[in-house]
């Protein structure tokens, strides 16, 4: 299974049902006056407490207004910034949005990378990545750039080599070599750390990991590298409101001295700041 296909009318139903609601703005989204809060979308961890630490201790200083809602899944906050609910979101990478727009028709757009959150390798029954059994099962995403993501973090490893030209969107079939004949089972995100029972190994993005009480930095058995990483996480919008006033101050503190240390003291390496765009 690849990327969740909704209809319009399960989105506004799945938005009503699925998201949490942190703050006290009107939640109107959509670009409004500079002393209207700023609705940002965002997953649990990191985003939301990178954007709860902003709000709570940086935004008035900056004169800046921020709500955040935040969402279970991947496909609810781009689909709400589409649609206008919310004026910005903070927890998807660049080969996602653009995945995204594709296949979607929507016009989202990166405003400043805000930090990486790499995604890993986590295993109840094996301590070594080196120690991955012949015929073991690996548990990855079943969406389609979170899939060639984590076929991409095992081919570091030679634990499979993909076909040349394999980019973000690799999948099973985009495999040339399997030298222990790993078995995969595609699975939604949001329900990889719950298979760690049931599988060898599971490669997790980094909020569920962290929701599930691991640590990257900590735990996971194969890490992404922060070197020429293409998945750093953005905040984006939709296009036309990248001159937003409000964006601005948030793009700002995102890429600040005070949130890179933020970053690093609470997350002790399982998620790397960054601080320009």
């Amino acid at each position: 299974m690849r990327m969740h296909v909704m209809s319009a009318a399960a989105a506004a139903l799945a938005l009503g049902l699925g998201v949490t609601a942190c703050g006290s703005g009107s939640g109107s989204g959509g670009g409004g006056g500079d002393d209207d809060a700023l609705v940002v979308g965002a997953t649990a961890v990191p985003a939301g407490e990178v954007l709860s630490y902003i709000k709570k201790d940086l935004a008035e200083k900056a004169g800046l207004k921020l709500e955040i809602k935040e969402f279970t899944d991947y496909v609810l906050p781009n689909t709400a910034l589409q649609e206008g609910t919310l004026d910005a979101n903070l927890y998807q990478n660049q080969p996602f949005l653009d995945e995204f727009n594709k296949s979607k028709g929507t016009d989202l757009v990166s405003v400043v990378k805000a930090y990486l959150p790499p995604m890993g390798v986590y295993s109840k029954k094996i301590t070594d990545i080196a120690k991955l059994a012949d015929g073991a099962t690996v548990a990855v995403p079943n969406e389609t750039t979170n899939e060639g993501r984590a076929l991409k973090l095992l081919a570091s490893r030679g634990l499979v080599t993909l076909k040349e030209g394999a980019g973000t969107t690799a999948s099973p079939a985009d495999i040339t070599a399997n030298p222990k004949h790993l078995k995969f089972k595609e699975l939604d995100p949001a329900q990889l750390p719950r298979s760690l029972d049931d599988v060898t190994a599971a490669v997790i993005n980094n909020n569920y990991a962290q929701d599930a009480g691991l640590s990257p930095a900590q735990d996971a058995i194969l890490l992404e590298s922060a070197k020429d990483n293409p998945y750093v996480n953005l905040l984006a919008v939709k296009k036309g409101n990248e001159d937003d006033p409000r964006v601005k101050k948030l793009a700002t503190l995102l890429t600040s001295s005070e949130v890179k240390k933020f970053i690093e003291d609470k997350y002790k390496g399982s998620v790397l700041p960054v601080t320009s765009g």
